[in-house]
């Protein structure tokens, strides 16, 4: 049996744990048979974000006109702009895999890991044990159990960014972060798209305001189908999606963009005595300790927040717990965005969850328009909502519309240090950037 220091399995923000091993001098083996960096660089965020982007640029063309210009769009080569974004992405990939591989402390396993007891680790047959394993193995696209399913060459989202030829049309089944950002990209490289959506509005977990005005401006672009789902799929030539309402439609292609699953029914872990909870994640305490001793989860796997700047936060705080800086996860204003368009940007408590606790509190709503930059960018759909406690506590705020993933930030540092709405107000906005719309919110409150 091969022993190490400390195992981590999974090389997107495991690999930040495997670095800093690595660092000290201890005998690291990292195990991961994808691609280096993990899925946020290869399959998620990067990618996407890289493809989003050029969506932008056309959108703005698009809109040219309202600001007196006219533009004229020759061509959108969509296969080469897949093909370089990929590229992009397999270079950075192969650089991580290259550092790794010239480290005289790595061992770095290039197949699936499978726990045969409490800490020894399969892989491809060898036997692997160690003090310390860090598992941070992700998730995968959940597909449910639709009926058809399993007969039909449909797309997750790692397929949607890899299309060597723009389809055509495009049924998008789900209204979550994926399936809104995905819809942006495809509807504005020309796609027909249609999403549906088995609840009364898209991204339903946002901010009922920021959510219903998402789905209005949703429905402008392109066709949504709200509250039904797909009962079965098939693929005849066309690919046709059969809905609960008695609708059929058809498309090139079909984009399951319903949620994720984490990874740990591949993992062998019913040979150990890791604990998972009823959706297969892996249960760990404030300190991201699994149920046994020495045994970390991090990331999606494990739970908590799915996003990768969270992933990162857990790998600092795993790793400092397991050299005995016992600290407990600050997820205090843990903030996400959804890259569509128009952003979204939230970070703290829904106004639908203040009502649902009982919790008394106080709102104030500002748009972009009525900011000396929201009449530049004729901006005319987006707002800034703040919402706080009768003595002044920031409870949360939701923004919709441009730059809104940046915009929140200003928030972020005063709700980590437990500030408070004054903080925000007795700040000194630039006019007329921007920003002013998150300034004017709170002096309104």
């Amino acid at each position: 049996m091969q022993e190490y220091d400390v195992i981590v399995i999974g090389a997107g923000s495991g690999l930040d744990i495997a670095t800093a091993y690595n660092t000290k001098g201890s005998k690291v083996a990292l195990i991961e048979p994808g691609p280096l960096g993990g899925t946020c660089l290869n399959r998620g965020c990067i990618p996407s974000k890289m493809l989003i982007h050029r969506a932008e640029l056309l959108s703005s063309i698009k809109q040219s006109e309202k600001f007196g210009i006219e533009a004229k769009l020759e061509n959108v080569d969509f296969t080469e702009i897949i093909k370089e974004v990929n590229n992009t992405v397999q270079r950075d990939s192969k650089a991580i895999k290259n550092g790794v591989e010239s480290s005289e402390n790595y061992d770095l396993y290039r197949s699936k890991a499978r726990f045969v007891d409490n800490k020894v680790i399969d892989v491809d047959g060898e036997k692997l044990t160690a003090e310390k394993i860090f598992i941070a193995a992700g998730t995968r696209p959940f597909i449910p159990p639709i009926k058809g399913v399993e007969d039909v060459n449909y797309l997750t989202s790692s397929d949607a960014l890899e299309l060597e030829q723009k389809p055509e049309s495009l049924i998008i089944v789900g209204g979550g972060y994926i399936a809104a950002e995905m819809a942006f990209f495809f509807s504005e490289m020309g796609v027909d798209v249609t999403v549906v959506e088995r609840s009364e509005r898209l991204l339903i977990r946002e901010d009922q305001e920021i959510s219903e005005k998402f789905t209005d401006i949703a429905k402008e672009k392109y066709r949504v189908i709200l509250n039904t789902q797909a009962e079965e799929i098939e693929e005849n030539g066309e690919k046709r999606v059969y809905l609960e309402n008695g609708e059929v439609l058809e498309a090139e292609q079909i984009l399951m963009a319903t949620g994720r699953r984490p990874n740990t029914d591949e993992l062998g872990l019913e040979h150990t005595e890791i604990e998972t909870d009823e959706q297969g994640f892996i249960e760990t305490n404030e300190y991201m300790e699994a149920s046994i001793e020495g045994v970390y989860a991090l990331g999606d796997i494990a739970g908590k927040h799915m996003f990768k700047h969270s992933a990162n936060l857990e790998a600092q705080y795993a790793y400092l717990n397991s050299i005995g800086e016992k600290e407990q996860v600050d997820y205090r204003a843990m903030p996400h965005a959804v890259f569509s368009k128009p952003q979204i940007a939230g970070v703290g408590e829904t106004e639908q969850e203040l009502e649902e606790s009982g919790i008394e509190y106080r709102k104030a709503v500002h748009k972009y328009s009525a900011t000396g930059m929201g009449m530049a960018l004729k901006e005319e759909n987006g707002f800034a909502k703040v919402l706080a406690s009768k003595n002044g506590e920031i409870l949360g705020v939701h923004i919709i519309g441009p730059e809104a993933s940046t915009l929140i930030h200003e928030v972020l540092p005063i709700m980590r240090q437990n500030g408070e709405i004054e903080d925000i107000q007795d700040t000194i906005h630039i006019h007329p950037a921007l920003s002013e719309v998150v300034g004017r919110a709170f002096d309104k409150i």
